[in-house]
């Protein structure tokens, strides 16, 4: 929808004596999770080993794909390759060593990639002695090919092979491999399941289990909900031409600027959600590269002489003049001050001196959020019902690298199904090592699945074995696109505001 303003309207004298209606912002029911929250101080620990990561992933997935690949494959028909495996039941194997030369069988394991082109941490270390670094890889693939699919679980490792073995597997992925072991040693696959959607709650669900804990009546009656927004890629940069775009869309929340029937839509409106990289560049630490590349004594870590306060003062006063009239969520990047490493941890109130009074008191964790809540990457709440989750897009970005394509939306899809919201941590996506359990799986179905700083605009809804429904939403950068995702959270239709600047040449 683009914004059509009226001149004429907006420059003209006041009307002596005239009464202007006033318009409420719809409220909404907010109920977010802390299942992202890593431990503070020294309960926060790097010495563990990410191979447990894989053990644990493993080991809690693992019933549930079994029994879809048993239910699946009881009454398995080979088909074409009855003729070269004969007349036989598939029969399940209990580790990927067990497999047999010649007999067909099942076997749940994890998806291992092994890739030409994937990062290796010794490549890493002798950057020191190149001369120059290699181009930024868009792609993992190689055109030449070689790249191997192995299947490994605490036993041992599998290669995998066949005509028919998914193309858009990923390292991390937890999956039942039918096929049978050939002369050459390799698994030929024949069909592959996982774990598929989980549970999905109904909607205020978890409102009404939150109420009856509490102790307090269930809602009965409830208003009717609003709209709400996301935009992600503000990257706020501190230049001079910065704040155009920013402020047009923080008139269009406000109401401001606007005919009457758009002040009615933007008080429709009830939560913005700012999916990351709100900032364009905030690390003031120079990557190897940059020290390299100058003369004199090397510097590494922190440098204060090129830190630049601008971009987060930007942002700052962005948010001071929306929070009065709008709550807001703001979810870390890979561009924000945050840590790098999976899941992103809130970012600081202390970058926010102007918009941290509208925060919940740090030392208050029990305190219900304000209405600036910095949240975790990944984010998972409960808004109006519908179970949202949510992240900045770094998990899609480099599930990209391993696939073929730029289907953005059937790589969010493919997440879901395999119940994990980073499969490819911690092998090529930087992630915190989690020891005795994985928050990172899905334990529940959300209703509402948006990534954020995507090439484009796309959306769909796709649907679960159970008859889960969930709405995707890949939320583009709004600093490239100028676009604003609104969301109706009675019917979960995605509708698209459109923010441009036109400069007049004289």
């Amino acid at each position: 929808m683009a914004l059509v303003e009226n001149a004429e309207a907006l420059l003209r004298a006041p009307i002596k004596g005239a009464v202007f209606s006033q318009i409420d912002r719809v409220p909404s029911s907010y109920r977010p999770s802390n299942r992202f929250v890593l431990p503070k101080g020294e309960d926060r620990h790097y010495q563990q080993q990410y191979a447990d990561m894989y053990f644990v992933r493993l080991a809690q997935l693992k019933r549930d794909v079994e029994k879809i690949a048993a239910e699946e494959w009881a009454d398995f028909k080979q088909g074409l390759t009855r003729g070269k495996l004969g007349d036989e039941t598939p029969r399940r194997v209990e580790r990927v060593l067990d497999v047999r030369q010649g007999e067909l069988c099942w076997v749940v394991g994890t998806v291992f990639m092994e890739m030409t082109l994937k990062p290796n941490v010794l490549d890493d270390i002798s950057k020191e002695h190149w001369i120059a670094a290699p181009p930024p890889r868009e792609k993992y693939i190689s055109q030449i090919g070689g790249e191997e699919r192995m299947l490994e679980d605490e036993s041992g490792r599998l290669r995998m092979t066949g005509e028919l073995l998914s193309s858009n597997l990923v390292t991390g992925t937890i999956i039942a491999a039918l096929g049978s072991e050939n002369a050459d040693g390799l698994f030929e696959v024949i069909e592959t399941k996982y774990a598929d959607l989980p549970r999905q709650p109904d909607r205020w669900e978890g409102d009404d289990a939150a109420l009856a804990v509490a102790g307090k009546k269930v809602k009965q009656q409830r208003p009717k909900a609003g709209k709400v927004a996301i935009v992600s890629g503000l990257s706020m940069s501190g230049d001079a031409n910065d704040p155009l775009l920013p402020d047009l869309l923080l008139e269009y929340l406000l109401g401001e600027s606007i005919n009457e029937s758009e002040r009615t839509q933007a008080a429709s409106i009830s939560r913005l959600i700012i999916a990351g990289n709100s900032i364009a560049n905030a690390s003031p630490i120079p990557s190897r590269e940059d020290v390299a590349s100058k003369k004199g004594v090397k510097k590494y870590g922190y440098d204060a002489s090129r830190y630049n306060a601008s971009p987060t003062e930007f942002l700052d006063d962005f948010l001071a003049a929306l929070l009065p009239s709008l709550p807001v969520t703001l979810i870390p990047g890979a561009t924000d001050p945050a840590n790098v490493a999976i899941p992103q941890q809130p970012l600081h109130a202390a970058l926010f001196p102007q918009s941290r009074a509208y925060a919940s008191p740090p030392a208050e964790s029990n305190a219900p959020p304000g209405w600036l809540h910095s949240v975790t990457n990944p984010w998972e709440g409960d808004i109006d019902g519908y179970r949202f989750l949510g992240t900045g897009g770094q998990p899609i970005d480099d599930l990209f690298k391993y696939v073929p394509g730029d289907d953005r939306l059937e790589m969010m899809e493919n997440l879901l199904r395999w119940r994990c919201n980073a499969p490819t941590a911690p092998d090529t996506l930087w992630c915190y090592p989690f020891q005795d359990d994985d928050p990172l799986l899905i334990t529940e179905c959300p209703h509402v699945y948006f990534v954020g700083n995507q090439p484009r605009l796309e959306t769909t809804v796709i649907e679960g074995p159970l008859g889960q429904q969930v709405t995707l939403i890949a939320v583009p950068k709004f600093r490239e696109t100028g676009q604003l995702v609104l969301l109706d959270m009675e019917s979960l239709q995605v509708e698209t505001v459109q923010f441009e600047i036109f400069c007049k040449d004289h």
